[in-house]
């Protein structure tokens, strides 16, 4: 009787799902394809479900129209389904106003507002409001005497974007933060709003449910290949080209869907170069690469009973190392980039973009991690951070480490800036890949600005033009001075 009982619940709940209209199939959650294949076409194929690629994903649809919302077919391609090597989930999670780019700083104050009102934007009916686990703590950068007046005529320029930013003398440095050792500290900045951090796991799925929620579908695979309308041409090639269809590969198998579309969108992160070195793409018309590249960045974390309290922020070290609370009763986490030092700024006057990028990676490859796995260099805290946190924290001279883990940046090699908007030769490709570490809080305001150009043929939010391929045929970097 339990089992017959048991069965007739099960068919009454089976009763009461909706059905997908796909004879025996039975119900599909949105989103996800009924076969384990891509579908055969799209409108759009977003390549990389990182925020980025999901943020975009999502504001095409909601551009789209409450009356087309199912008319335009979107793909979302994501080779890593556990996210286990994503760049956002391995990341530090900040968001912060103090950027020396002006642009920057209009897609940080565009995504602080978006996070406030998450639940407007990304809320989904009859699921558990959002919580990102806000942070709210303001950004601290330190700048020695050297780079003082720089530090000044950025947050000038901070200032004039909105962003409330103060300066604080070595003095008001100390009385706020009595812990600090000020020494060779010339002056602070200190964000006082609209600065902190945040879970990127939540961020990114509540992308992703409320894209799918409206209709965007999604498949694990890669791309690897894609067919072109200049392969249907004679020699010579031809100034310019479409994408016509792209070759996903199906995980841990050489099969391949072809996948015809009208739009593809290069959101794959660190490895956003190389998708476009990929089979069936002509090299005549990927001129100049795109300087993108993985770079492995470490995250470790530490106790310290005596360290900082809950006013702590997060503070950017006049060495290029930072840290943050994490949580509370005395747990902290930190990191730092390589130092970058070589020749490309004189040489970059008077040689050619590409032999540029070129020895630039031959100069720094032997700062870099190894980028091949993600396995952390647990001297490189020991030898390279500590010390020099605990220069600036005294309290930090005494610390038991924690745990530790790698990510990667997607590294724009040639300004540190995120590449947006349409390739000049490949007509249909649109790239947002680039940001050296500020993606995921970019995320936002970039995926609205791609979704703009592609529905509407033009920015309408920001003004992201100068953040084009245009710099990169032009040799004209746009600096961003605040990469942490």
């Amino acid at each position: 009787e339990l089992g017959q009982t048991l069965e007739r619940m099960a068919q009454t709940l089976r009763d009461q799902v909706p059905s997908s209209g796909s004879g025996k199939r039975g119900w599909i959650p949105p989103g996800t394809h009924p076969d384990p294949r891509p579908p055969d076409e799209a409108d759009v194929v977003v390549v990389g479900g990182g925020v980025v690629g999901w943020s975009v994903a999502y504001w095409l649809k909601v551009l789209e129209g409450r009356r087309r919302r199912h008319g335009m077919k979107v793909l979302v391609v994501e080779r890593d389904p556990m996210y286990s090597r994503a760049s956002t989930v391995l990341s530090a999670g900040g968001i912060r106003q103090q950027f020396s780019l002006r642009e920057n700083i209009q897609m940080s104050r565009f995504s602080a507002s978006f996070l406030r009102d998450i639940n407007e934007h990304l809320g989904v009916p009859n699921e558990p409001p959002i919580d990102i686990q806000f942070q709210p703590s303001g950004y601290l950068f330190l700048a020695s005497p050297q780079n003082a007046a720089a530090l000044e005529a950025t947050v000038q320029l901070q200032r004039d974007e909105g962003a409330q930013v103060t300066l604080l003398s070595p003095t008001q440095l100390k009385t706020k933060f009595p812990w600090i050792n000020t020494e060779d500290v010339a002056v602070a900045s200190y964000g006082l709003e609209d600065e902190g951090w945040f879970d990127p796991w939540t961020l990114l799925n509540a992308f992703r449910r409320k894209a799918t929620s409206l209709g965007v579908q999604s498949c694990s695979g890669e791309v690897r290949a894609f067919v072109t309308s200049a392969n249907y041409m004679m020699p010579p090639a031809p100034p310019s080209a479409r994408i016509k269809y792209v070759h996903v590969y199906m995980p841990d198998s050489l099969e391949y869907q072809p996948v015809a579309c009208a739009i593809v969108v290069n959101a794959a992160g660190a490895w956003a170069g190389k998708l476009l070195e990929a089979d069936g793409l002509p090299r005549t018309l990927c001129q100049p690469p795109l300087p993108i590249q993985p770079r492995k960045r470490y995250v470790f974390t530490w106790h310290c009973p005596n360290g900082p309290g809950l006013s702590c922020p997060f503070l950017v070290d006049t060495s290029g190392a930072y840290f943050r609370r994490d949580g509370f009763a005395g747990n902290y986490l930190g990191g730092m980039s390589p130092p970058e030092v070589s020749l490309w700024g004189p040489l970059r006057s008077f040689s050619p973009l590409f032999f540029i990028r070129q020895l630039q990676s031959i100069l720094f490859q032997e700062e870099e991690p190894d980028t091949s796995d993600l396995s952390v260099d647990h001297d490189y805290f020991q030898e390279q951070i500590w010390p020099r946190l605990a220069r600036r924290v005294p309290a930090f001279e005494s610390l038991r480490v924690g745990g530790s883990w790698a990510g990667y940046y997607d590294y724009n090699s040639f300004d540190q800036n995120g590449v947006l908007g349409p390739h000049p030769r490949l007509e249909n490709l649109f790239l947002a890949a680039g940001f050296s570490g500020h993606g995921l809080q970019h995320a936002p305001a970039a995926g609205r600005a791609v979704a703009e150009l592609v529905i509407k043929g033009r920015y309408e939010t920001l003004d992201l033009r100068r953040l084009g391929w245009d710099r990169l045929v032009d040799g004209e970097p746009l600096e961003e001075h605040s990469v942490v």
